[in-house]
């Protein structure tokens, strides 16, 4: 039997490779000015991107690596007079930064997969890669 931590434990299948390279550099949605981006995949991931194609919509879930974990509560979009529970933002500082983005694949070359729409910092690592289900592929 496994270590119970060893199912918890999370591990990068890759990295993002972006221009962005600080947190004040990046909009704060990917539809705000995100440049096209690089998302990464390790070599021992190849058979899993293998069939990600030009047009397709993705939900990338990458680790806010640079967040702060203690934060709880926010002023979204950086409005003092606004404060709220990181819970019901999508702010990047929170308990576990985990972060959400949906983005439209460019171009897809092996482990390197361009996508436009990712508001990651470069070095992000990524935890995984879903398709955007359409109502008619349910």
């Amino acid at each position: 039997m496994s270590d119970p931590d060893d199912r918890c434990a999370l591990r990068p299948v890759g990295y993002v490779r972006s221009s962005l390279r600080t947190r004040a550099q990046a909009p704060l949605q990917g539809s705000e000015g995100a440049p096209e981006t690089i998302l990464q995949f390790g070599a021992e991931f190849a058979a899993a991107v293998t069939d990600l194609r030009r047009g397709q919509e993705l939900l990338v879930l990458t680790w806010l690596h640079l967040a702060d974990r203690e934060t709880l509560r926010v002023h979204p979009r950086g409005n003092p007079r606004n404060e709220e529970g990181v819970f019901s933002t999508r702010s990047p500082d929170r308990p576990n930064p985990i972060g959400v983005h949906r983005v439209t694949v460019v171009a897809a070359d092996g482990c390197s997969v361009r996508v436009r729409d990712l508001e990651a910092i470069d070095g992000t690592p990524i935890l995984d890669v879903k398709p955007v289900l359409h109502p008619r592929e349910r």
